[in-house]
């Protein structure tokens, strides 16, 4: 339902829509609707807050709700880059929207991207944990990790790095690295090891994520037990973006952007419009269409994440279980279902369980090798497969009568 308001008079007859990713916490959806609140009351303008999964009202229910009140209705995103969502799933969604209401102008506004405001609420954010943590840039030797989620999209990817290098223009930072928690390389614990590496006083690692979310405290938890196994590097986390009021200095700028037909995509390096290497397969306004199709289908209907797992919800672990040749031979494959099955039948296990070629241990096998732990089990049999699930996947025992070797 729209909210009311008095706007003036040039803006009476148009309405904002919010759009939020949507998560499985209620505290994250809530932060939507609140930046949704504060938008309002700094445009002057109705602003409503739509998510494309997992909360309700749906992009399409609130322009349904929209449409009736207004001629015209800028959309406005609430995405940190530019991956699919942004280039794919909401265009999809706004060109349905305007062929079901031929009579309202509904504007499509880009994602936050790079912008001043965010970099200022970063500094911030490295501030305060340099507080925690009892270093001071300006005079000790300060390194920031920021780490943003992980994207198949290089080109959102690319961003995370610009993001990373204009916070350490003009700051006295020892070094700030970029990793991502999921998806891509390099990811959180491995930056932290090569970060350690140069020595610094202090390490602050910045979650770049929105929300208080799922995503943020596995950086909060992997950072702990860097911490907890490396006491000679000071390291601490800091917060999300959350509800910060600097975001609203974006999203009135990308509301300005949007209204006035001026936004700029990244269409230079965007691999649905031009060949990247690794990407060729997704070039095409089509191929994008059809994988905006198929995957708006993965987001309908899911009343129970646990069930209905998403390609979004990154496993804290991947399991890789060898079936080449040898392996396969000494029954590797009644292993690799035996692990699925007691990972399916375990309410603590979040793991991803895949087959993959030879790991190299010919004779040693069947291997299983748990990432990012750096685990290989040898000469692991069906009997193993539920020892593995129920202490090393669900509780981060290993079993060690079985480990063939450590990365």
């Amino acid at each position: 339902m729209m909210r009311t308001n008095t706007p003036t008079d040039a803006l009476a007859d148009e309405a904002v829509l919010l759009i939020g990713h949507g998560s499985r916490r209620e505290t994250s959806n809530e932060q939507v609707r609140t930046l949704a609140d504060g938008l309002e009351q700094r445009l002057d303008v109705p602003v409503d807050a739509g998510f494309l999964e997992l909360a309700e009202p749906s992009i399409a229910d609130a322009i349904a709700g929209l449409a009736p009140a207004v001629s015209r209705i800028t959309v406005v995103q609430l995405s940190l880059f530019a991956a699919s969502h942004v280039k794919a799933d909401v265009p999809l969604a706004i060109e349905q929207a305007r062929t079901e209401y031929p009579d309202v102008t509904i504007h499509n506004g880009r994602h936050l991207g790079i912008h001043p405001a965010i970099v200022d609420l970063l500094d911030e954010r490295a501030r305060a944990v340099e507080t925690n943590i009892g270093v001071d840039r300006d005079t000790d030797a300060v390194a920031v990790v920021l780490c943003a989620r992980g994207s198949s999209d290089p080109d959102a990817n690319g961003d995370a790095h610009k993001l990373a290098r204009l916070l350490y223009e003009g700051r006295a930072f020892d070094r700030v690295e970029t990793c991502y928690i999921g998806v891509t390389e390099p990811r959180l614990t491995d930056a932290l090891h090569a970060t350690a590496k140069h020595r610094p006083d202090g390490v602050v690692v910045l979650p770049y994520m929105l929300g208080d979310g799922v995503l943020t405290q596995r950086v909060r938890d992997r950072t702990a037990g860097f911490d907890e196994e490396y006491p000679y590097v000071t390291v601490g986390t800091g917060d999300p973006l959350g509800t910060d009021s600097r975001l609203l200095d974006v999203l009135g700028d990308r509301w300005q952007e949007a209204r006035t037909d001026s936004v700029r995509m990244s269409c230079d390096t965007c691999k649905y419009k031009v060949e990247l290497d690794g990407y060729t397969e997704d070039v095409g306004g089509a191929r994008a269409m059809l994988r905006a199709l198929t995957h708006q289908a993965d987001h309908a209907d899911r009343e129970s994440v646990d069930e209905q797992p998403h390609a979004h919800d990154a496993p804290e672990k991947h399991v890789a279980v060898c079936t080449n040749q040898t392996c396969a031979a000494d029954g590797a494959p009644a292993v690799l279902e035996r692990l699925r099955q007691h990972a399916r039948d375990s309410e603590e296990c979040d793991a991803r369980i895949t087959r993959s070629s030879c790991l190299g241990r010919c004779g040693e096998g069947p291997m299983v090798a748990v990432s990012p732990d750096g685990v290989w089990y040898g000469d692991v049999d069906e009997a193993d497969a539920e020892r593995i699930v129920s202490s090393h996947l669900d509780r981060d025992r290993i079993v060690s009568e079985i480990v063939d070797q450590t990365l």
